[in-house]
């Protein structure tokens, strides 16, 4: 009888060395992040005071093709890293399909998902540049989780701003963040004058990534020793997730096969860099015809619906702006349960990508993911987070093409955390009382009108 799951391990002295940097083989101007403001924010806030240690930034920026991994960081890696990578026969079998499905899987750390890979990073660097505290905005709470966990192994205080909904939905991230020493905060909240201005014009907002990210700086601000520290978008934490691709790339090895489609969830882009890009390398060198699909909700559609424009990360205007796949700054997505796919905008080297057309995006609704997790849980005996089930019912629909077209095709997807914390969601798929979220052309179009004036971000691509 043929196994029904075959797993792929490498061993903890495997684990990369370095972090591949895809600057190297993609021309994406760095002034695509720009110190543009507007006027009127710049009145409100002042400059936004320098953030991120140049140790760390130079690396994100520069054009080496891989950048070593501190030893510090790496000896953290190897308490769980490498990560496994599966061929899923049980699921093959279930769907009756010629394709070959392989997954990694990223939630056998603590925090329980890929977020960790940066966190370490963020937190390591930060210390050694004399940093006493770290705050965030989180969506669904992995970021926050990890932040936490990160925070609390180099001896720093941790403040993280929930977004409101997913402080609602999912109230056992809340307590692993305080489990490990952070302070949580709802938002948008009362702590802040960013809060206080949202609350005052809509007191029920569910709340967005964007307005925790404004919450959380203004809190850095406020602070001697304090910074903000985001989990994703930003080129610095793309590079850091890559140690996903490096060591699924081995893995594939040890498999035989090499993936004609590689699929990742997309929120603003951690999770799709870390596993894509060391296989857009790849690509590139062997010539391989090998697709790189993102997969994002259709409440939050910023590839797949969005433009591509300058425009703020939080949303208040507080910080630069960036050229990106966005829905705009203020625009709120429904509350759906995978908030880590809540942010309105894609990071910068995603969206070059895509607007080169050098990847591919689709997008589904709550249920149609739901159904697909559901479907893995029952056969890999794995039950993914609502993110990662994004990345499922892509799979499962790509191995549904090539049986209908009676062709083999080898699918690497990432199940980029478990969904142990979020069965109250489950259970409302079960129970056939989860909604699906639409988001209206009008909505969309609303939100976009009131993005930043072209002049305001200067010349640029």
């Amino acid at each position: 009888m043929k196994a029904l799951r075959n797993q792929y391990l490498l061993h903890a002295d495997d684990v990369p060395t370095h972090w591949y940097n895809i600057l190297a083989d993609v021309d994406v101007p760095t002034t695509d992040v720009r110190r543009a403001r507007s006027a009127a924010a710049e009145r409100e806030t002042g400059l936004l005071a320098p953030n991120i240690p140049l140790s760390m930034y130079r690396s994100s920026v520069g054009k080496d093709r891989f950048v070593e991994i501190p030893r510090q960081v790496r000896e953290h890696y190897q308490r769980w890293r490498p990560t496994p990578l599966f061929r899923a026969h049980a699921l093959e079998q279930a769907l009756d399909t010629p394709a070959h499905l392989y997954y990694k899987f990223e939630g056998t750390n603590g925090a329980g998902s890929h977020k960790l890979n940066s966190a370490l990073a963020q937190a390591y660097f930060y210390k050694n540049a004399g940093v006493r505290e770290l705050t965030t905005g989180t969506g669904a709470g992995q970021w926050g989780t990890a932040l936490a966990m990160a925070a609390q192994a180099f001896d720093l205080d941790c403040t993280a701003f929930m977004v409101r909904c997913s402080f609602d939905q999912k109230p056992y991230r809340r307590v692993m963040m305080e489990l490990h020493g952070a302070r949580v905060v709802p938002s948008p909240s009362p702590v802040t004058s960013t809060g206080r201005a949202v609350l005052g014009s809509t007191p029920d907002s569910p709340g967005s990534l964007a307005i925790a990210s404004s919450e959380a700086l203004e809190h850095a601000r406020s602070l001697p020793g304090g910074r903000y520290a985001v989990g994703s978008g930003e080129n610095h934490v793309l590079l850091h997730q890559t140690v996903i691709g490096e060591e699924a790339l081995r893995q594939m090895e040890l498999a035989g096969e090499f993936p004609d489609v590689v699929i990742a969830a997309m929120g603003t882009g951690s999770n799709f860099a870390g596993l894509a890009f060391p296989f857009y390398r790849e690509k590139l060198r062997s010539g391989a015809a090998t697709r790189l699909v993102a997969v994002e909700p259709d409440a939050c559609p910023k590839l797949t619906r969005g433009r591509y424009a300058w425009d703020y990360n939080d949303v208040f205007g507080t910080t630069p702006m960036t050229k990106m796949y966005t829905l705009g700054h203020t625009f709120v997505p429904p509350g759906m349960h995978a908030g880590g796919l809540r942010y309105h905008g894609a990071a910068p080297l995603v969206s070059a990508l895509y607007e080169r057309r050098a990847i591919e995006a689709v997008a589904y609704g709550q249920n149609a993911v739901f159904e697909a997790g559901t479907l893995f849980a029952r056969t890999e005996n794995l039950v993914p987070a609502p993110e990662s089930a994004h990345a499922v019912r892509a799979a499962v629909d790509e191995a549904m093409r090539a049986r209908a077209e009676r062709r083999s095709t080898v699918i690497l997807f990432n199940v980029s955390g478990h969904g142990l914390l979020d069965l109250s969601a489950y259970d409302q798929y079960l129970a056939g009382v989860l909604p699906d979220h639409a988001v209206s052309d009008e909505q969309i179009a609303a939100s976009l009108a009131r993005l930043p004036d072209a002049d305001d971000a200067g010349a640029g691509s």
